[in-house]
């Protein structure tokens, strides 16, 4: 397969993992990211949102990150005083690190954009069945603790689509997200995200309905 190469595509690294089409807002105070930021809105093109390894802060342009990341579309701005902003923006295509430039005062790199491969056969349609059956749980459960309300009616059909909503409703820590965000194919995507699902639900069950006191009270007798 041949990728389509991005030159110079502006960096933004952060303790998150944005996927394709997920909805992303930043608060946008520091000097080099307020120049990354009015030169793609100047010149209508997306930033990359990479995960920071390890949790550092992003102190310079050498942070470590992840080489595999996502594109991001700048929506709306609010400009506020002292050239701060609050941006809005939407993923939009999965990249891969070529080489990481540092001549500028923000991180930028050359990239290859590395879409998933769709490769549906009749054990990927039954696993997204399963899939979205475990998200339907999830969200009823999530929807009982009181942390979400969402209309199951709304959940998407398109597997690439549901796939990518899965991986960003899933209430993880970013470095187990980011495995999800570097797949390969869209099968194994989904095999992964019923693994991680079918945890995440025995566990909210346990959480939010723990197992009545029988009245053991241990090997100790009161007397």
């Amino acid at each position: 397969m041949v990728y389509l190469v991005m030159m110079d595509l502006p960096l933004f690294p952060l303790n998150t993992v944005l996927f394709p089409g997920m909805p992303l807002n930043l608060h946008i105070f520091e000097e080099r990211y307020k120049l990354m930021m009015n030169e793609c809105i100047e010149k209508r093109q997306p930033f990359g949102v990479i995960l920071i390894n390890n949790n550092q802060p992003d102190t310079s342009r050498r942070v470590k990150t992840s080489l595999i990341g996502c594109t991001a579309q700048i929506s709306q701005v609010q400009p506020l005083r002292e050239g701060r902003m609050n941006i809005s923006a939407i993923g939009r295509e999965r990249f891969r690190v070529t080489e990481f430039k540092y001549d500028r005062p923000y991180l930028y790199a050359d990239v290859d954009l590395y879409p998933l491969l769709a490769n549906i056969n009749s054990q990927t349609i039954n696993n997204m069945h399963k899939l979205k059956n475990k998200i339907q749980t999830y969200l009823k459960i999530l929807e009982k603790a009181g942390q979400l309300n969402f209309n199951l009616a709304m959940l998407p059909n398109d597997p690439t689509t549901l796939a990518y909503f899965a991986s960003v409703l899933l209430q993880i820590e970013p470095i187990h997200k980011q495995p999800l965000l570097e797949t390969e194919d869209l099968s194994t995507m989904v095999e992964s995200l019923l693994v991680h699902y079918r945890r995440e639900v025995a566990l909210l069950n346990v959480m939010l309905n723990p197992p009545e006191d029988d009245g053991f009270r241990g090997i100790f007798s009161l007397n």
